[in-house]
């Protein structure tokens, strides 16, 4: 199962669509997004990297959402909504919603508000004009059936239920995958009738239909570009989403349909209670029985969306850190085993080779190396965790061909917020170990010392967070594990911070490396 999608020395850019820069408050699918792509084209990137799309969930996080399926309404993109029609920029004016806000940070708050009540707009225009008629809407309708009508139907009973979780709804409806087809034909009904407009449920697959749309036409041009785009699946599944709701029998509840155990990872060094996510777990014997059906329609839909996955906690499908339901910490959590390599070998038998990056951070052990191996996964490398001891495995000159380098990920600070925290015995270390590293004479920021060392070392892709490009401090930390609400997420970029002296570099730096080998070996 080696990936064989990662064929050549090349590099990328790690940014969220939430980042970009965009006058409607939140980044999304318009045109600074074809802007991003036509910067890494002309800095010979051949990857974007971006995190999960799916909508987002408790403290705006894009691992905590409602759907494995579905995307987030925030990043679909107003200009084109006008262009089609559907609202006009008086809607947009009568709003407030253009230029609102803080251009450094996503006011989440105020931006999910407005654009659910554009997309209201927009549906109403859309059923006006008899939209639903059209071939094409059709086709959406019928090739996403699969997951589209429970996440809507779920979507619509949330709204009902005053957005209760899904456990503490009325048990006809809480249970209603559990039911005859007949009672959950008459119960669907019931729903709609009672008190509600069948048209809200539709408008939810009408929000799917215009993200989709927008996303694969975005998709498309960055593969015209030579750019592929890198996708994020999380592990887990949120307790209260539509995955979970119409799929019970594949986790682990109880007989009133309450979690039975949650997931999180333990005590360690960075927190002396642990990490308590709150996920779901699978009940991995159960998922067995019918060959892992569940999760090869996930894969399938992943493998449309993006042309890499890195598959997020990794070391979960070797073992994971099980805490029952209700504590407060995950101090009393315990190791379960998870359905390891045979798991990989049952789904490549669907997809083949697998394109995937295995996110094989946090408690590893030598079962988890082992299954990393058998996979044949690329795993992941992080120079900012290199320099915690004189020998450590993330030093760059240990790098080896199968794995993707990084300066950090999106849990970790920027690299200078990073050096500016740090002892001066782990500066005066790092900043010995790259200029013996890079043997270069010119003078490099910190930041720019960690992007030559990873694009220098072995690794077959290399891939930097834009901030570590413009270089800014801990103001651009993405998130912080482990902490809800503040500054997570909320980050925004602006092209006024990236010089052309910093696109230049990046290509000199790129070049010398040879990390532009797909160009090299087409002439």
């Amino acid at each position: 199962m080696v990936n064989e999608e990662i064929y050549t020395r090349t590099s990328g850019v790690l940014l969220h669509i939430s980042s970009l820069p965009s006058q409607y408050g939140i980044g999304d699918f318009g045109e600074n997004a074809y802007r991003f792509v036509d910067f890494l084209w002309k800095s010979k990137q051949r990857y974007w990297q971006i995190l999960p799309l799916c909508p987002l969930g408790f403290g705006n996080s894009p691992y905590q959402s409602s759907s494995a399926y579905a995307g987030a309404y925030e990043f679909i993109d107003i200009e084109d909504l006008i262009k089609n029609n559907f609202i006009s920029y008086e809607d947009v004016d009568v709003l407030k919603l253009k230029n609102f806000c803080n251009k450094d940070k996503v006011i989440y708050e105020r931006v999910s508000e407005l654009k659910l009540n554009i997309l209201e707009r927009s549906y109403l225009s859309f059923v006006s004009t008899k939209g639903f008629e059209e071939r094409e809407y059709n086709d959406f309708l019928c090739d996403n059936e699969y997951w589209l009508d429970d996440y809507s139907l779920f979507m619509f009973s949330k709204e009902k239920y005053t957005n209760r979780v899904w456990y503490n709804w009325n048990k006809k409806h809480r249970y209603m995958k559990k039911l005859k087809k007949e009672k959950i034909d008459w119960i669907k009904e019931e729903l709609t009738k009672e008190d509600w407009s069948c048209d809200r449920k539709n408008f939810y697959k009408f929000v799917q239909y215009i993200f989709y749309k927008q996303w694969y036409k975005l998709k498309s041009y960055a593969n015209s570009k030579k750019i592929k785009i890198i996708g994020d699946m999380p592990l887990f599944v949120s307790t209260d989403s539509a995955d979970v709701w119409s799929n019970q029998k594949l986790f682990q509840l109880n007989k009133y349909s309450k979690p039975k155990k949650v997931a999180g990872c333990p005590p360690d060094y960075f927190s002396k209670t642990g990490q308590l996510w709150g996920n779901i777990q699978y009940d991995w014997s159960e998922m067995e029985k019918d060959k892992y059906k569940w999760w090869k329609k996930r894969i399938s839909h992943n493998l449309s969306m993006y042309d890499l996955v890195r598959i997020d906690h990794f070391r979960g499908f070797e073992s994971y850190w099980a805490i029952p339901y209700g504590e407060k910490t995950a101090i009393r959590g315990r190791w379960e085993k998870g359905p390891g390599i045979k798991f990989f070998r049952e789904i490549s038998k669907i997809f083949g080779k697998l394109p995937f990056i295995a996110e094989d951070l946090g408690v590893i052990t030598d079962e988890v190396r082992e299954l990393l191996r058998a996979s044949g996964f690329p795993g992941m490398k992080i120079l900012e965790f290199a320099f915690e001891s004189f020998d450590s495995d993330y030093l760059p000159h240990k790098y080896n061909e199968n794995s993707v380098a990084y300066t950090g990920t999106h849990d970790n600070d920027t690299v200078l917020g990073w050096y500016r925290s740090v002892s001066e015995d782990i500066k005066k270390y790092s900043e010995k170990y790259l200029v013996n590293y890079l043997n270069y004479e010119g003078y490099l920021p910190i930041n720019l010392k960690f992007l030559y060392a990873i694009w220098k070392s072995n690794a077959k892709l290399a891939i930097v967070p834009i901030q570590d490009i413009i270089g800014i401090g801990c103001e651009g930390r993405m998130n912080v594990p482990s902490t809800v609400g503040g500054n997570n997420w909320r980050w925004r970029f602006s092209y006024d911070q990236l010089t052309d002296e910093m696109v230049k570099m990046l290509l000199y730096i790129t070049e010398q490396t040879k990390r532009n080998m797909e160009e090299i070996n087409e002439n």
